[in-house]
Order: structure tokens, then sequence, then C-alpha cells
């Protein structure tokens, strides 16, 4: 299997990642499909795979991504199932994402199902400790996760000043924030001005980034994604509150300005530290932003391209003139009609082309765009059929996305993470169909 994934120069890509997370190895996973493409055996890695397919042109199969980032990633809870219906045993299940409670993919899993992108952060954990999930499974977490239990089963976590800032409630699946957005306060530009928003990494973390990356490319063959560049518009909510931004943006677009305007300046700062360190070593670097609903864009276009796009465009910029990477950005929901602006600053890669929302249909997004921007995702819809549909509606599904957004500038996950109670089943049949294409 080691050598449908990518033609590796050195060891297998599974046994080399078992070195670095020093795994045990597990028992082999059942069969999977058979490695025929139209172009038969493969003729490119996993890194070239994915380079070409952002470059929109067409590589010897299509890329496949499962916890490349923290949208394209499976809930932990989900991931232990999956292990266990295909016979897998052993291992360790890390949830690195807290709050969507996501897994970090094992070689072996990556290897079953044929992935080509490895995920890579700066400061990333590095002490792990055991930790029971909602649904009783084990896992482990960061050392430094502590939640409060509260009477009611309740997890939380609190601030320095005790305050609770996020809580997974007894009979839920995720930690969701509560605390206080720390800019709420801010009334005029003038005093938003006045606020300095860069925090600088230090250089032993960007030593270790550096590190990390380096071996991550000298020892595998998978594409390199790096996520951690920052967003506007939802950096934005974050600091002043949803609704507090959504109407800074309609009624103080004064206030509005200066804070993107200061955000922008952070996100450059921090860019211009990190850039350096994982330049020749990443092929894709991602920002964040949701800017979509699932009806429309939050806002009008109007709207994004007189006050959003002259910010965005300032810090892709920046970014693009400092790495060969391919600039990919994460925007949930309808962002169809922000499409040819988003182009326009400089996006080259969108995920997650979220099928289900409105304007969103996979082939007239190809016909109009395809020649522009390459898409990474909306290979199943995860809001209706993959957790609920039946293994053949799966499978049907990934052929007609393939189909649509194939074979270039397409790289094949499911449109957003892989939620609590999917059928492991159904999980297999989507990553089978993919490979099977």
């Amino acid at each position: 299997m080691a050598g449908w994934v990518a033609v590796p120069s050195r060891a297998p890509q599974g046994e080399q990642l078992r070195r670095l997370r020093q795994d045990p190895p597990r028992l082999p996973p059942n069969t999977p499909p058979s490695p025929t493409t139209h172009t038969g055996w493969p003729t490119m890695t996993s890194r070239e795979r994915v380079v070409a397919a952002c470059s929109l042109k067409q590589p010897d199969r299509i890329p496949i991504d499962l916890g490349g980032m923290r949208s394209t990633g499976i809930m932990a809870m989900t991931y232990n199932r999956l292990k266990a219906y295909l016979g897998m045993t052993g291992g360790r299940t890390r949830m690195y994402d807290l709050g969507q409670q996501l897994a970090e993919p094992e070689p072996e899993v990556l290897e079953r199902f044929g992935c080509d992108v490895l995920h890579l952060f700066i400061d990333e954990p590095k002490r792990w400790k055991p930790f029971t999930l909602p649904d009783g499974s084990p896992c482990e977490v960061p050392e430094g996760f502590n939640p409060e239990r509260l009477e009611d089963g309740t997890l939380v976590l609190r601030n320095s000043a005790g305050e609770i800032v996020s809580r997974l409630p007894a009979d839920g699946y995720y930690f969701s924030g509560c605390g206080k957005a720390p800019l709420a306060h801010i009334t005029t530009a003038a005093e938003m001005a006045k606020i300095d928003l860069f925090t600088p990494h230090s250089q032993k973390s960007l030593d270790d980034l550096r590190a990390r990356a380096k071996h991550l490319f000298e020892t595998t063959d998978y594409a390199i994604m790096y996520s951690g560049l920052g967003s506007i518009h939802e950096q934005c909510q974050g600091l002043r509150g949803w609704d507090q931004w959504m109407m800074d943006l309609a009624g103080d677009p004064d206030l509005a300005c200066t804070l993107m305007d200061k955000l922008t300046d952070a996100n450059i700062q921090v860019a211009a530290q990190v850039l350096p360190a994982i330049e020749g070593y990443a092929q894709v670097v991602v920002i964040g932003g949701d800017l979509g609903m699932q009806d429309g864009p939050q806002m009008s276009p109007a709207t994004y391209r007189k006050l959003i796009k002259p910010r965005a465009k300032r810090f892709y910029d920046f970014i693009r003139s400092h790495t060969s990477a391919k600039l990919f950005i994460h925007t949930c929901g309808s962002v169809y009609a922000l499409l040819p602006d988003l182009i326009e600053a400089g996006i080259e890669v969108l995920n997650p082309v979220q099928v289900a929302a409105r304007d969103m249909d996979t082939d007239k997004l190809k016909r109009e765009f395809g020649k522009d921007i390459a898409f990474w995702g909306g290979g199943c819809d995860t809001q209706y059929v993959l957790p609920f549909g039946t293994v053949e509606e799966v499978r049907a599904e990934v052929r007609k996305r393939i189909s649509d957004l194939g074979p270039e500038g397409f790289v094949f996950t499911q449109v957003h993470n892989i939620q609590a109670n999917t059928p492991p089943e159904n999980i297999v049949a989507m990553f089978d169909a993919a490979l099977s294409a």
C-alpha cells in the first residue's frame, strides 16, 4: 500500500511516520481497493501530486487528504470506531484539537486511505496524557489540558481570572467558547488605533517549527500543509463578538477598518516570522476566515469588496511574496458571490466547497472558476450524505464530486470534519471510492 500512496525513495511512509511518533507497528488493516488509476501505477509522489493539483494541473490520480488541517479531519470518537471497524489494534489516538475534538490520523490510517498530506503547526504538543472521550473511549490529550468537571457533568475551561471560557456539556461532543470578546468594550476608532495585536512567537518555537518541517520534508514524501497564519474577518468576530462585529461593518466602518488594519499588521508580522522557517518545506499555507453562511455570504459582496478585500489583499500579497507554497483559504458556507474577489485578492486554493450550501454546485464552480482556483474538499457532503446516507449513496456522491471537480485542480476530502456518529462503513466507502475514481 505504501507504494500506492507515493513512490518513496526510502522506507515506506507509514514506517517513517511511526519513527517520528515512536509508535509500535500494528496489525495491517483490511485490503483497500486496487491501486489502478487512469495512468496505471503512480508516477508521482504524494508531494508532487498535491503540488500539481494546486497548480491546476492533472496529477497521476486525485490527491486525498484526511487531517491535513483543522477542517479536513475526523473526531476522535469517530476515529476510534473507524480503527475498530478496520481491525486496527494498538496505537494511540491523540486528540490535538480539543475544541473540535479532532484526532491526529496515524500512519496506518493515512496509508489505508491513500492520503497525501501531513499537517504542520507551530508549538505542536510534545507531551501527552490519557483522557476519556464523551463516549467512554480512550485517547491522549496534551499534558496541559486540565478541564474542570461541574456537578452536572459539564467540562469547563477557565482563564487566569477564573472565568469559564469554554464548555463541553455532559451530553455534548465539543468544547464551545463562551468567554467575553476581548475588544467588545472599545467604542471609537481612536481607541482601537492604540491596540497592539501582535504576539510574537519565541525563537525556540520558530526553531522547533523549522526542525519539524525539515524533518517531515526529508523523511517523507507527503505534501506538508502549514496552518497558523491567521485570518481577518473571522478573527475580528472573535475580538469584537459576532454580533458587534457585524454591526461595526454596517454602522461604524471607521472602527471596523481600524481594527482590520491593526490585525493585518499583526498577521503580517507573524507571517514574517513563520514563513522563513517553513520555506522550501511546506507546499501549502493555510489562512482562515469563514465568510459564508448556509444561504449566502455573511456580508454583501459590496461590503467585502470595499472594507475587507483591501486588507485581505495586503495580507495575501505579503504571504505570496515570501513563500513558494500555495495560498489556501478555509471559508465555510456559500461563498460563490465572493469567489471573483477572493481570486483577485490572491487566493489559490479554496476549501471546503460546502456543497449543501446555496450556489455551491460543484459543476458550476468548476466551469466558472476552475481555470483560476483549485478546489480542496467538497468530495462528500458531511451535513447529510456521509453521516446519514447509505454506503451506495456515499459512493455515488464521491463519484459525482470527483467528476465535477477533477481531474485537475482538485484535492479530495470530505466537505468538513467527519462528525460524531458517522458510520465507519460510510467513511471507508468514501475514501475507497476516491481511490478507485
